[in-house]
């Protein structure tokens, strides 16, 4: 029943809206696999921004490729099963969400993982 000429309206839960097809979902999977091996997860705010300096930082510091992914596309950070940014994904693998790290805590993640 419509009242006051309201609508029935179907909510998708999809991260996009509504737009998701199999090729743009297979299109943020492959994504994930490209580009640099160190990422950067969110909008392009200011927390993103600081979280990419101190990841630059840290490469440097330990002597490794300095290259960092940036990725601004939803689809795409959806894809690594992030909700809350800034991410720092490290070979494939999300090593933190949420949250802006500092230079030695980026150093001490990439020490982990890489050795």
């Amino acid at each position: 029943m419509a009242l006051f000429g309201k609508k029935n309206e179907k909510a998708t839960a999809c991260c996009c809206k509504g737009n998701c097809d199999p090729e743009s979902m297979a299109k943020a999977e492959s994504a994930k696999t490209e580009g640099a091996s160190v990422k950067v997860l969110g909008s392009g705010c200011t927390k993103c921004n600081q979280l990419e300096a101190a990841t630059k930082a840290a490469l440097l510091q330990l002597g490794m490729d300095s290259s960092i992914d940036h990725v601004t596309d939803f689809a795409q950070i959806a894809a690594y099963g992030v909700m809350t940014t800034p991410a720092l994904v490290v070979d494939g693998k999300v090593v933190s969400y949420g949250k802006v790290l500092k230079t030695d805590e980026v150093v001490k993640i990439l020490q982990k993982i890489r050795g």
